[in-house]
């Protein structure tokens, strides 16, 4: 006699699996066959399930799990969550960069912001330095307009610059101020074959204060930097370039290739340092207003920014190192450019002391 497979006497109740509210808790009476997935929580066991595709990992979930879910939700104290792809991060704490310190220090910076009356909050100083002849006048001057000076040991300056050379003096200053590119422009008509460098992608605020320093003491009128991706106007910018600031404007632009377009436009050549340039620097004629742009100290020049130039000069090295510093760079171009142009001078008191002395 064959074994018949039993009938099972299904339920035509119309109320069967639908939810019962028993004391505010939800509660499936007659839970349904084969889900997708398993609730693991310890604490639930109303609901256990067959056949499960993925494993709830959460050890406080809650009895109605979702079905067939695409994610497994590994926050340790998520609750009921139907979000896909929920992603959780830690709220990100932004922390003072460098060019928001707006403190200067070093006799040479201090000096040359107290000797152009630039507005400073509060000074700090050594009891040895507030009276020395360089500095007593213009710090009486300060006070007078304001500025809040303290006598402090060398171990306050110690704390107050993380250890730097503050050669006895500090200042707390307001944000550097960068001109307009339109305004050094303007102020470029009033100069004679004017000099502007651009900084493309200086990163070491040593290398653009000593490209200030530089520029500046030998005659240039201002310096372009780009506002990403390069350093700005820092503290210790300031105190290599030992001064140089106060008298020389520096503009921050946003697009650099942009910028060399418009200063084409006003009538300026470009000049571009790269290592594998087409013409050695002393056999370029310099004349007319010019713009010596400065590669980063790693990559040099981008490609966008060598396309920009009329000209790239290269400095012809004999010696095994590949490349220059760039600043040493920026200042070799840069004597280069004001030795031509002082050979072009006609220095007249050098002619009438010669005549003289030819007819002695």
């Amino acid at each position: 006699m064959q074994n018949q497979p039993r009938k099972v006497k299904t339920s035509n109740d119309p109320n069967r699996g639908q939810p019962v509210k028993i004391k505010g808790k939800r509660v499936v009476t007659n839970p349904t066959r084969n889900p997708r997935k398993i609730d693991s929580n310890p604490m639930s066991v109303t609901n256990p399930t067959r056949n499960p595709r993925k494993i709830d990992s959460n050890p406080i979930s809650v009895a109605n799990p979702t079905r067939n879910p695409r994610k497994i939700d590994s926050n340790p104290i998520s609750g009921n969550s139907r979000q896909r792809n929920s992603n959780f991060s830690k709220p990100s704490v932004s922390t003072p960069t460098e060019e928001d310190n707006d403190l200067i220090y070093g006799r040479h910076p201090v000096l040359s912001a107290l000797q152009n009356q630039r507005n400073l909050n509060r000074l700090w100083i050594t009891t040895r330095l507030r009276y020395d002849p360089s500095f007593h006048h213009f710090l009486l001057q300060a006070k007078e307009n304001g500025t809040v000076i303290d006598e402090v040991e060398p171990k306050r300056l110690d704390y107050l610059t993380n250890g730097a050379n503050h050669q006895g003096v500090a200042a707390q200053i307001a944000p550097y101020a960068y001109v307009e590119l339109a305004d050094l422009i303007e102020q470029c008509k009033s100069v004679t074959d004017a000099v502007i460098v651009v900084a493309d992608g200086i990163t070491d605020p040593h290398n653009l204060g000593a490209i200030i320093r530089t520029a500046e003491a030998i005659g240039a009128q201002g310096l372009v930097i780009p506002q990403r991706r390069a350093s700005g106007i820092t503290s210790t910018v300031m105190k290599v370039a030992a001064g140089a600031l106060e008298n020389f404007a520096v503009a921050r632009v946003v697009n650099l290739s942009r910028s060399l377009e418009e200063l084409k436009e006003a009538g300026f050549w470009i000049y571009g340092t790269a290592a594998s340039g087409s013409e050695p620097v002393h056999t370029v004629n310099f004349t007319g207003p010019i713009v010596l742009v400065i590669g980063s100290e790693g990559e040099g020049l981008s490609m966008l920014t060598q396309r920009s130039c009329d000209f790239l000069v290269s400095i012809p090295l004999q010696g095994k190192t590949p490349s220059l510093n760039a600043s040493v760079a920026a200042g070799m171009a840069l004597y280069e450019i004001y030795r031509q142009r002082s050979l072009n001078t006609l220095h007249l008191d050098k002619l009438q002391k010669n005549s003289l002395k030819k007819y002695q």
